[in-house]
């Protein structure tokens, strides 16, 4: 690039620089043809030859107060006039002639110098070859050679330092190919030490690194929990089945029956979750449209099976846009929660304040601690009290919660609670249109 540049600034110069140069040799041939034109007119005030001797390459025509041609040098006689020029009889006109009858196949400077005789004013007509576009050998070679010159030495510097600058770059690219080549995503690439683009590019690098292996690690720890948590039904259900089977007659198949059935609905309840938090990672979300959150609520609360006393205060007319199918499994895993771990009592309250919907489900269980009120939003993650309250829970439903609230640009977090959990549900109101104005 460095070298095209330089090719065109040089391009630029030499065409700027013969450009002068040949405008000064053409002034400079003028003033010489004018001179040469003033000293023979001189000359021919006194005599007048019929043969002018001349110069190499010049011509000369001389015309008579009437305009015949009364003197020429020898390439000019019995030619027609070399121009039409006629000036005052004070002064002098010069041109250009190219390829005419006279000068056929080349261009000359022509000048028309009148001078005073005693019976008029006669014409002298003078010419010269014209200066060439490039003026000479001696101007035209010299620059050529500066113009590959400096192109050249322009080029190889330029490719120097772009190589040397870029050494860091292709020391990082090396290394993010090793590591992918690998696997290995503990591994980070080189930052340089001083503060500029390539040490913003190399921590910009790393950061990538290091996000594809939160990924990574995220990914099996679902897979290693996924398969623990499957495996675990399965096993009971193995070990139910070859219980039984050791002596079939006496085994009570009734309750092998129930407790393979518990196990059967524990493993659906985990492909479902399963499959939901592949929806949702994969960014699948289901048909939005406006949702009256509050009759969506109060459905959900007529249609459980009281497991505990269920209390609400539900805000009339509070509208969200939405997935009903997806908002329906939020509030159903929130309630799921809240009845698992309240010993008596699920409080569930709607209101709308600012533009934002706030949903609060509240239990009078033990509650949570604050440095575990982010944790339970990890995936398989279980707290102790959990585990022994209901070991049957997937993990999933507080995860899958969360990532539905955030699909609908709300949040869900953990609060402070005087007793028991608390969770607080924030979504975007609805912004009904306002009608047009008459």
């Amino acid at each position: 690039m460095a070298g095209v540049v330089m090719a065109l600034l040089c391009a630029a110069m030499a065409v700027f620089i013969v450009m002068m140069s040949r405008q000064a040799a053409v002034d400079y041939r003028t003033d010489q043809l004018f001179a040469g034109a003033v000293n023979l007119g001189a000359h021919m005030r006194r005599r007048v030859p019929e043969l002018i001797v001349s110069g190499p390459g010049q011509a000369i025509q001389v015309f008579d107060a009437a305009g015949t041609m009364v003197a020429a040098t020898r390439d000019m006689a019995g030619k027609p006039p070399m121009t039409n020029l006629r000036p005052d009889p004070d002064a002098y006109a010069t041109t250009t002639s190219c390829d005419t009858r006279v000068f056929p196949d080349r261009c000359m400077i022509v000048l028309a110098y009148p001078f005073h005789r005693e019976d008029g004013v006669w014409q002298l007509d003078m010419a010269v070859p014209d200066v060439p576009w490039y003026v000479g050998s001696e101007l035209i070679i010299p620059l050529v050679i500066g113009c590959v010159l400096l192109v050249a030495v322009a080029a190889a510097g330029s490719y120097r330092i772009v190589g040397k600058t870029l050494q860091p770059v292709d020391a990082i690219s090396g290394n993010l190919a090793q590591i992918t080549a690998s696997g290995d995503l503990r591994h980070r690439v080189p930052v340089p030490k001083y503060r500029d683009e390539l040490r913003t590019l190399a921590e910009t690098a790393n950061r990538a690194l290091e996000r594809a292996q939160m990924a990574v690690e995220q990914q099996l720890r679902f897979a290693s929990d996924a398969s623990h948590d499957l495996r675990s039904p399965l096993t009971a259900m193995r070990i139910r089945i070859e219980e039984a089977l050791i002596d079939p007659h006496q085994a009570d198949w009734q309750r092998t029956a129930d407790a393979l059935l518990d196990s059967v609905e524990r493993m659906q309840a985990l492909i479902g979750d399963l499959l939901q938090e592949a929806r949702l990672d994969a960014g699948v979300a289901g048909r939005h449209e406006p949702i009256d959150f509050t009759e969506l609520v109060a459905g959900e609360l007529e249609r459980r099976l009281a497991k505990t006393d269920l209390r609400h205060r539900l805000m009339p007319g509070v509208m969200v846009d939405g997935s009903r199918i997806e908002l329906s499994r939020l509030l159903n895993n929130l309630l799921d929660n809240a009845e698992r771990h309240a010993t008596s009592a699920v409080t569930v309250t709607l209101t709308l304040d600012a533009g934002v919907v706030t949903l609060e489900v509240s239990d009078d269980g033990e509650g949570i601690a604050p440095e575990h009120r982010e944790v339970i939003f990890q995936r398989f993650t279980r707290l102790e009290a959990s585990r022994a309250r209901d070991p049957g829970g997937t993990g999933l439903g507080l995860p899958i919660a969360r990532q539905i609230a955030q699909a609908h640009g709300g949040t869900l977090t953990a609060q402070d609670s005087s007793r028991g959990a608390r969770f607080v549900l924030r979504l975007p109101a609805r912004t009904t249109p306002r009608p047009p104005s008459e």
